[in-house]
């Protein structure tokens, strides 16, 4: 097959799942998650002579830096907005969440949030985009040993989190306990 089959059947095959793996870690900015896969596709067109055989694992790790990217930027145009004062706040729509707007489960986000980067990226890869750790190492861009060391570590960093966050079940869904004030800390 050459170079360019190559890269069509990767494309057609990976295509959803690569738009998958962007749009859950763009969190609400779904505008911009055809931009990203545009890109990760346009960097895998380039390197279409490097494609692996199993090109998935390879295709997140490229995805991982167009996101990095994209994060970079929004934040430039973030910062640009904030000095030229054109935000919402400073106009006075800020929407606050009611008490009700805390969904079951949202506890497990909350403590994936309090992790670094690299633990929710390694963690998301083998929940969320179900790779095994030869996978994750490609993704990653590291070694099967590294990678199944940064799961570990997570998973326990992970269930660290959880437990400082006190959780209780009540009526059969687990929430974390809001009546007694924490102090919450990356270790």
């Amino acid at each position: 097959m050459s170079n360019d089959e190559t890269f069509a059947a990767a494309y057609r095959e990976h295509y959803w799942a690569v738009s998958r793996y962007v749009a859950r870690r763009l969190d609400g900015r779904s505008s911009d998650v055809e931009e990203v896969v545009a890109e990760v596709f346009t960097v895998a067109w380039r390197r279409r002579s490097d494609l692996p055989p199993s090109p998935l694992p390879w295709l997140y790790g490229v995805a991982r830096h167009c996101l990095a990217n994209a994060v970079r930027g929004y934040g430039r145009r973030r910062r640009l907005l904030d000095r030229i004062g054109n935000d919402e706040s400073a106009h006075g729509r800020q929407v606050v969440d009611g008490p009700d707007s805390v969904s079951p489960g949202d506890w497990v986000h909350e403590a994936l949030a309090r992790l670094s980067p690299a633990d929710q990226e390694v963690l998301r890869l083998t929940a969320w985009e179900e790779l095994g750790v030869d996978e994750v190492a490609v993704a990653l861009g590291c070694g099967t040993r590294a990678a199944a060391m940064r799961l570990h570590r997570a998973r326990r960093r992970l269930r660290a989190e959880i437990d400082r966050m006190d959780i209780t079940v009540a009526g059969g869904t687990a929430s974390p306990r809001r009546d007694t004030p924490k102090e919450y800390g990356h270790g």
